[in-house]
């Protein structure tokens, strides 16, 4: 299992558990975390958009095309920011910490 840190708006810390494989998106769901991901994976949408402690950007792939596509609609974007939904965890990934926009909320309520 492997640790990710979800950073709310309000500062503070949750942390979640998860397998290699994972999506994050997935992952913040499953801890019921406000990221929308309305999209089902598919890239229709920029709602689940995190940032990327800058310490940890490195350890991502590089966004696709797509993705920085979609980024451009996301509100709050900055340089480390990415689709929860596009990160996939595996063991280089444990210990992330992604920090939840002011934004963030979740179409499931």
């Amino acid at each position: 299992m492997m640790i990710v840190r979800f950073v709310r708006a309000d500062g503070t810390v949750e942390e979640a558990r998860g397998a290699a494989g994972d999506r994050l998106l997935d992952l913040a769901q499953a801890y019921d975390l406000p990221l929308e991901g309305t999209c089902g994976g598919q890239m229709a949408c920029s709602t689940c958009h995190v940032i990327v402690d800058p310490a940890d950007a490195p350890r991502l792939p590089p966004p696709g095309e797509d993705e920085e596509d979609m980024l451009d609609f996301a509100e709050g974007a900055v340089a480390t920011s990415r689709l929860a939904c596009q990160i996939v965890l595996d063991e280089s990934l444990d210990g992330l910490t992604v920090r939840m926009p002011a934004a963030a909320r979740d179409a499931r309520r």
